[in-house]
């Protein structure tokens, strides 16, 4: 495969194997990164199970899924076939509105994505063989809604730090795929 311009060509390399149970059903942890932003930006919540290699500092990685999250949202609205009122590139959209995209692969992850209406923001990077995970991060929301939100000691935009949120939530990920 050619990348534009020069004459030197470039392979893509495959995929890598995908994790036993990924596609069918079982029980395998292949979750790698969550990440759950409140509508400001402000990452609430930055999880790690599995991720071979770090290349960035976190403030700077969450800096950057964020401004990706932002530039896809923008992007898949404006590129709407269904909408007439395109808006301009880069104009922050509210929660629902416009079009929205779940997820995208590479050849080597998969980043799954849900907004909530009010703004809560989750990506679950996750193996790049995995199938849609829509319904796991309405699960992973309704366990933030649970431990976090209806905790009378959270203080909204604060960094979660709810032993409860953390506990089921690893359980559920060892569960997932």
């Amino acid at each position: 495969m050619q990348f534009f311009g020069g004459s030197t060509a470039v392979e893509a390399s495959p995929a890598p194997a995908a994790p036993p149970g990924t596609l069918t059903g079982l029980a395998g942890n292949n979750a790698n990164v969550l990440y759950i932003f409140n509508r400001n930006g402000v990452c609430l919540l930055y999880r790690e199970w599995h991720r071979p290699l770090r290349t960035l500092d976190a403030a700077q990685d969450q800096k950057l899924m964020f401004g990706l999250l932002f530039s896809l949202r923008s992007f898949t609205a404006k590129m709407d076939p269904t909408s007439s009122d395109k808006g301009n590139l880069g104009v922050p959209l509210l929660p629902g509105q416009g079009c929205s995209f779940h997820s995208f692969r590479t050849n080597t992850y998969k980043l799954s994505f849900m907004e909530s209406p009010s703004g809560i923001k989750l990506i679950l990077v996750t193996h790049a063989k995995t199938s849609d995970l829509r319904e796991a991060l309405r699960y992973i929301y309704n366990l933030y809604v649970e431990y976090v939100v209806k905790n009378p000691l959270y203080v909204p935009g604060t960094p979660i730090k709810s032993e409860l949120f953390n506990t089921n939530l690893d359980q559920y990920v060892k569960t997932l795929i």
